[in-house]
C-alpha cells in the first residue's frame, strides 16, 4: 500500500515557477524567504467535508495562478484542528511563533475563529476567515478579513423574499451555536418587520443533532413554511427527516440558508430536495463563464467532486492574500497586509465581490435558489439576485 500523508501535518510545500529571466533575477528569488500561509481546517472529524473543500480549493488556485508573488515562494502550511477550537488556537500559535507564518487562513467554524482573535490581534498576522459565517468575528480583531459570507446576509434576504411570495406564518429552525443563533436573529427580525409572523423558534445542537423532535413540533404548529439553518453537512440528514415526517405532504415549504443545500451532498438528498428555496452567496450553478471554467476544473482535479460554497470562499481567499502581497510587493508586515486587503474588488466564481474597507468583511450578491433537476442531478438554481449585499448589522 503506497504511503499516504497524515493531513495532520501535511505541508504543501510548493516549488517556484521556472524563471526564464536573466540569472541574477532567478538568483533574487531563488534566494528569498518564501511568504508561509498557515491553512488550519478540519480535516477529519464532523466537518472534514469543509476542510476536504477548502484544500482542493487552495491547492486549485495555486495551480491555475503560480506558486509565486512579487518574487518570493508561497508556500501554504495545512494543519487539522479536527473542529476543535482548542486545537485551533494552539495550532495558529505554532504556527505563528513557531513557523513564522505571515497570514492564517481556513477556519471551518465560528468557534475556531474565534478561538484566534486574542492571537492575531496581539501578532498582528492577518488571517482570512474562509468558512466561518457571524457576523461578529470580523469585529473581534483588526487583523481579520473574511471571504465567506455571514448569515445575517443570507437570512435577512431570505427573510425579504419570503415576505414578498405570500409567506406569513413560519417557524425557525437553526443550529445552536453563533451562526444559527446570527440566522434566527436576521431572519425573524425581518421578517416580522414586513409583517410576517414566527410561530416558534427551534435550535439544534450542534454536536450529533437529531432533527426528528424538533420536526414534529413543526409539524404541529403547522406554518407556511420552515427557515432552516445547519452547518454544511447536516442537510442530508435534515432534509430525509423533513420528507419521512411528511412534511412536505402537509403542505409546509423548505426554505432556508443555502447550507442546507449544500453542493456538496445536494446529489445525495434525492427528490425530497426538489423546490427546496434557500438564499446564498454561491452555487455550482451560478450561470457565468468564470463559474463554469471554476467547476470544470475543480471537478477535473478533485476526482468529480462539485465545489461548494466553502470551496469559493478557500478560492477566493488565495486571490485576496495574493493581491495583498502584489500590493506590498512581497512585504509581509501584517498591517500593510490587512490594509492591502481592504477595499480589494474583483469577479469571482460567485459573481462581484469586494472586501468593504470600513468592516474588512465581504460584500457579493445574495442569489435565491431553488432546487431542481438537470441533466439526472440536482442543482441551486438561480431564480432572483439581490445586489451587493453587505452585513446587515455592520453595513
Amino acid at each position: 500500500m503506497p504511503h499516504r500523508p497524515d493531513p495532520r501535518r501535511r505541508t504543501l510545500l510548493l516549488s517556484a515557477l521556472p524563471l526564464a529571466a536573466a540569472p541574477s533575477l532567478a538568483w533574487a528569488q531563488a534566494a528569498a524567504e518564501p511568504v508561509k500561509i498557515g491553512l488550519v481546517l478540519p480535516m477529519t472529524g464532523p466537518f472534514a467535508s469543509t476542510g476536504r473543500q477548502i484544500d482542493a480549493a487552495v491547492r486549485l488556485h495555486l495551480a491555475q495562478f503560480g506558486t509565486s508573488v512579487a518574487g518570493r515562494r508561497l508556500e501554504v502550511l495545512l494543519r487539522d484542528d479536527s473542529g476543535v477550537a482548542d486545537n485551533t488556537r494552539r495550532i495558529a500559535q505554532e504556527l505563528v511563533a513557531n513557523d513564522k507564518v505571515a497570514v492564517l487562513a481556513g477556519f471551518g467554524l465560528t468557534p475556531l475563529a474565534l478561538s484566534v482573535g486574542p492571537l492575531i490581534t496581539q501578532a498582528k498576522v492577518p488571517a482570512v476567515v474562509m468558512a466561518a459565517a457571524t457576523s461578529s468575528i470580523t469585529a473581534s480583531s483588526p487583523f481579520f478579513v473574511r471571504t465567506s459570507v455571514t448569515l445575517p446576509q443570507t437570512a435577512s434576504t431570505m427573510a425579504e423574499w419570503a415576505a414578498k411570495n405570500g409567506l406569513q406564518r413560519v417557524v425557525t429552525l437553526v443550529t445552536d451555536y453563533g451562526p444559527g443563533i446570527d440566522a434566527e436573529k436576521s431572519f425573524t427580525d425581518r421578517f416580522q418587520r414586513n409583517g410576517g409572523r414566527v410561530l416558534e423558534s427551534l435550535r439544534v445542537p450542534l454536536r450529533n443533532p437529531d432533527f426528528a423532535p424538533f420536526l414534529q413540533r413543526v409539524r404541529d404548529a403547522a406554518p407556511q413554511a420552515l427557515f432552516v439553518f445547519v452547518p454544511a453537512g447536516p442537510g442530508a440528514a435534515l432534509m430525509k427527516q423533513f420528507t419521512e415526517r411528511g412534511l412536505d405532504k402537509a403542505g409546509i415549504r423548505l426554505i432556508g440558508d443555502g447550507s442546507v443545500t449544500d453542493d456538496d451532498i445536494l446529489n445525495d438528498m434525492g427528490d425530497g430536495a426538489l423546490g427546496a428555496i434557500t438564499a446564498f452567496h454561491y452555487s455550482a450553478a451560478h450561470d457565468s463563464a468564470m463559474n463554469r471554467q471554476f467547476v470544470q476544473a475543480f471537478k477535473a482535479t478533485n476526482k468529480g467532486l462539485r465545489p461548494n460554497f466553502m470551496a469559493v470562499g478557500g478560492f477566493d481567499g488565495m486571490r485576496v492574500i495574493r493581491q495583498a502581497l502584489e500590493a506590498t510587493r512581497g512585504q509581509t508586515d501584517g498591517e500593510a497586509l490587512v490594509n492591502a486587503m481592504k477595499g480589494q474588488s474583483f469577479e469571482s466564481p460567485r459573481g462581484p465581490l469586494t472586501i468593504d474597507a470600513a468592516t474588512r468583511d465581504v460584500v457579493h450578491d445574495i442569489y435565491i435558489r431553488r432546487v431542481e433537476r438537470r441533466d439526472g442531478e440536482l442543482w441551486n438554481v438561480e431564480i432572483e439576485t439581490f445586489k451587493a449585499v453587505k452585513d446587515p448589522g455592520r453595513g
